[in-house]
Formats: structure tokens, sequence, C-alpha cells
């Protein structure tokens, strides 16, 4: 999969299949179109490819807006969708100047760069200024620029019961087994190991402090969590157990990431990780006392190293 981030960078001149939105999450019905469009060029011996946008179009044009919280950064979302065989993925940057395009003008900027034989969208979907362009406007301008249209019904995405606030709910619970059968993959977020008080090494339990790589990447309930930890570095997959949450029995307020790696003892500071979440263990608790702490760790991991039997790879 090439990635791209110009039209004018595209320069192969024949067929094209297109798709268009943010993708936030690729869930289940995000891979119905995928599969879709991927397999539609391969029989019309077209390429594939899809366009997104870069920041999301929220960050642009409601910049105080806080409550944004995506499924996906864009660098997993493109580790991701190389999974699905796309040809292209074209991730336009996103600007205010852009944002002002009427609809039929989004769809001729696209179409004087693409050579778009078809044009694959979500039965939901909407483009151009204000989101006012629909199915109905992109099956007329289809008759104008030559390309044909195909909507995924309500019916083949809806039969997947997913959406992406669905997801984000789950998330939000702690439900991250439920989010992942949404997803079709394990959630997962991506963070830089970072220095912090190294207070578990002190009681038995060494761990990394992790810190998101992108702020507006959502994050599951305080809690503590049985975790596949991807290390770059080793290009290894390990087992572990991972505590979100304020550390109520030290008391210092702020909510910090730690992931404990099992059999694992090397530096990984300044290095960047993955974590996958499996299952959640229990709720944060505060402990009258240190010894009572210890005593829960070694029940977390005993209770994590048999759930991630064979699961981390």
């Amino acid at each position: 999969m090439k990635i791209l981030h110009r039209l004018e960078d595209f320069t192969f001149d024949g067929p094209v299949v297109l798709t268009q939105g943010t993708f936030d999450g690729i869930h289940l019905g995000h891979q119905k179109i995928l599969k879709r469009i991927v397999n539609e060029a391969k029989k019309s011996h077209a390429k594939s490819v899809l366009l997104t946008f870069y920041p999301h179009p929220r960050l642009v044009l409601y910049p105080d807006d806080n409550e944004l919280k995506l499924l996906t950064t864009l660098h997993e979302k493109s580790d991701w969708l190389r999974e699905f065989g796309l040809d292209y993925l074209i991730v336009l940057p996103f600007t205010k100047e852009l944002s002002r395009l009427e609809p039929y003008e989004f769809v001729k900027m696209l179409n004087s760069h693409l050579n778009i034989t078809k044009f694959i969208i979500g039965y939901d979907h909407r483009f151009g200024k204000n989101r006012e362009g629909d199915i109905d406007d992109l099956m007329e301008y289809a008759k104008i620029f030559e390309f044909e249209v195909e909507e995924i019904s309500r019916h083949d995405i809806d039969d997947c019961k997913v959406s992406s606030s669905t997801i984000r709910t789950s998330i939000l619970e702690g439900n991250v087994v439920q989010a992942g059968k949404l997803l079709g993959r394990r959630f997962a977020l991506t963070g830089q190991v970072i220095h912090g008080e190294k207070r578990g090494s002190k009681l038995g339990y060494p761990t990394a402090n992790i810190r998101q790589t992108d702020s507006y990447k959502i994050s599951p309930a305080t809690g503590v969590y049985a975790v596949c930890v991807k290390l770059y570095s080793t290009d290894q997959v390990l087992g572990g157990m991972m505590n979100i949450g304020t550390k109520p029995t030290f008391g210092n307020g702020e909510v910090n990431m730690e992931v404990n790696i099992f059999d694992f003892t090397a530096d990984l500071y300044g290095q960047e990780i993955t974590i996958e979440f499996v299952d959640r263990l229990r709720d944060e608790i505060k402990f009258a006392n240190v010894d009572g702490l210890i005593h829960q760790l070694k029940i977390d991991e005993a209770n994590a190293r048999n759930l991630l039997k064979n699961v981390c790879a």
C-alpha cells in the first residue's frame, strides 16, 4: 500500500475504485467497504484507493472542542489498512479552505486527479461543505464525470451491529472484550515510555510508564488490564498487566498509564510501544498499606498470565 499526502502525487492514470471517509477504528462496518473496493478493483483491473483526512476535520473546525476521542491514530490506521490489500491510501491535509468546498467542487477536485471508475460509499456518507453532499448528489455528479456509484446498504452495515460510538462507549466503560469484537481485533494504544516514580520496582513489579502519542486518542476506563505489549525495538510481543488510574494508595491524583511486562527487564525509556487490551481484571483499588497492594498484584499477575496463555503473538 502506497501512502500519499497530495492528490498531485497520484500518478497512476488507469482506472480507480475509490472510497472516502475518516474510517476511525476501521471497525467491522468499515471493513465491509474496504473489502468491497479491493475486490472490485481486482475484478476490473483497477487500483483501490481510500481517501481520508488528517487532522480529523473536527480538530480543525472546532479547535476548542476537547470532547473528540478517536479510536485510531493516523499511524495505527495506516498500519491496519495494509492488512486489506489496498493499493493506495491518500491522506489529504484537512484545512478550513478544503472544508469550504461545495460538494460538486469537492468531487470535481477528486475527479481531476483520479480516474474514478467507481465510487463506493457507506449508506450514511456525507461530503463537501457542512457535509451537505449525499448519495443523491453523488449520483448526479457521477453522470457528469462518468463514474459508477455503489452504496453499501444500511442493512449490510447494520448487520455488523457496530458503530464507532458503540465502540467508544465500550472502551470508556472498560469493556475491552466487547470493543475488540466490534473492531474485529483487540483495541490498542501506542505511546512512548517515559520516566516515572520507579515505585513499581520497589514493589517487585517494575513498570513502563506510558505517554500516549496523540492526546485525542481514546483510552479505557481506569482499572487493571491483561495486555499484550508490542516492542518495536526487539520485534517481540509479550504479555503483561497494565494499570490506568490515579494510584489511590499513594494519592498523587493524576491519571497515569503503566505496564508491567512479564519476563522482561530491558530499558525501554524513550521507545514507542503498543498496548493491546485483552481483558479487564478489576477496578482500581485503594489499599490500606503496601503489603495489601503487593498481595493484590500477585493475584493480578496470576490472573493475567492465565488469560494470556497462547494469546500474545
